[in-house]
């Protein structure tokens, strides 16, 4: 019944401080989440940032406030019964590190050769700063102590491993991509220690990695009690968009039960910070061929997302969404340019969206269907089965408590939805 809101405090609060973020739980508990992520709050080099750059991975970063604002929030997350996982990078530090600079070769501008916790040359593709060496000795040192000071010092409940596909020493640099993703045994290894030591400190905190590796080794992930993301961030947009023909709105990938995985360990999302507005892709490029019925319609795309909400949180498994997408926030990710030099770009801060009466009733579909998800069986069952790939979409669940069965039209013409129900008698639409 994992719920996890990710958030981003630089964007999400006027003040970008743990003070007024505690001010948001009430909303946040209102909204039915149980835990709220965190993009990385530890030190990093300049205040403008996503986080991903850091430099003293032990330090809370000064931009969002201090160490005791830190635990203050934690401590009042908790009372609402919130759990607080942090975003950390443990893939690479920024230059600027202490672990760097004590063994650089100033002439190449990168770690030294004897560096004992840095390769001087990354191991893979999309690394950024200096990849650690997961091998090494001194690295698994370090981050032994990281992960156990956190938990025990700040009491949060769990870490998202920012990139974790990239702790490897198989070299793949500077573009084999697909190499990669291949089975890593070694990569197992030094995540399955990682997760191990998170356990022994707080049995039951949450590992969670974003990996995208082949299915093959997610899977032995999933089964040593580590929860993995799942990006489904573009079927959900061309769902959302009309855009139902061929197979790019199908969600069949957002259950674990698809991916031969005997663990409901998969954290799916429709939208992360790496990815697009789902509400501003309706309306930039929704499909508008069928009028009168106009997905860029703001109200019409609203609905979508309500529609989307309904082929999300039902199917059985974690689920993470992003701030203020369930007020369908239709700013891209790319604003104010366009193009992916905004990227990182502070974001409107639109807490007003709750003024919108089609916005709000949106919120409240969301905040419906966490609430079954929290409190109903059903939606924890293993016996289920989805009907995904076509524009006429269908889940069918069933527990001895009841049976559900979700049914959804993501064309912009009418069809006619067989619901072949579970259970002949009286069936109740909520």
């Amino acid at each position: 019944d994992l719920v996890i809101y990710e958030l981003l405090l630089r964007d999400f609060t006027a003040n970008h401080d743990y003070p007024l973020l505690i001010d948001t739980l009430g909303y946040l508990k209102n909204l039915g989440i149980n835990a709220i992520e965190l993009m990385p709050v530890m030190e990093f080099e300049g205040n403008l940032s996503w986080g991903y750059n850091p430099d003293y991975s032990f330090a809370p970063d000064k931009y969002y406030g201090t160490r005791t604002g830190l635990k203050q929030f934690v401590e009042a997350a908790h009372r609402q019964g919130i759990a607080v996982i942090l975003d950390i990078v443990c893939n690479h530090h920024f230059g600027s590190s202490p672990l760097a600079r004590l063994y650089w070769d100033s002439g190449n501008q990168r770690p030294a050769a004897g560096n004992p916790w840095f390769n001087p040359i990354p191991k893979h593709p999309y690394n950024v700063g200096c990849d650690f060496n997961h091998e090494s000795a001194d690295t698994k040192a370090y981050m032994e102590r990281l992960i156990r000071y956190w938990l025990t010092e700040y009491h949060i409940d769990g870490y998202r491993f920012d990139l974790s596909k990239g702790f490897t020493q198989k070299d793949s640099y500077p573009n084999n991509v697909s190499l990669w993703g291949q089975y890593d045994s070694s990569r197992i290894a030094i995540l399955e220690n990682y997760a191990g030591v998170i356990h022994s400190v707080k049995p039951g905190a949450y590992a969670i990695m974003e990996h995208f590796a082949d299915n093959s080794e997610e899977t032995v992930l999933a089964g040593n009690n580590m929860l993995l993301w799942g990006n489904m961030n573009g079927a959900y947009i061309n769902g959302a968009g009309g855009w139902t023909s061929g197979s790019g709105s199908d969600y069949s990938w957002g259950s674990y039960k698809k991916r031969g995985w005997t663990q409901p360990h998969l954290v799916t999302y429709m939208e992360s910070h790496d990815e697009e507005r789902v509400m501003y892709k309706n309306i930039a490029s929704g499909n508008n061929l069928k009028p009168p019925y106009l997905v860029r319609d703001t109200t019409t795309g609203l609905k979508r997302i309500e529609l989307n909400a309904n082929f999300f949180f039902t199917i059985p498994g974690p689920k993470m969404i992003w701030q203020f997408e369930e007020l369908g926030y239709d700013y891209s990710i790319n604003y104010p340019s366009g193009t992916s030099a905004s990227r990182l770009d502070p974001k409107p801060i639109r807490w007003d969206y709750q003024n919108d009466w089609r916005r709000r009733y949106a919120k409240n579909i969301c905040a419906a269907l966490i609430g079954l998800k929290k409190t109903q069986p059903v939606f924890s069952t293993t016996t289920f089965s989805t009907d995904l790939a076509s524009a006429v979409k269908r889940i069918w669940l069933t527990h001895s408590s009841m049976d559900a069965t979700v049914l959804g039209n993501f064309d912009v013409v009418a069809h006619d939805v067989a619901p072949n129900f579970t259970r002949t008698g009286m069936w109740y639409e909520f």
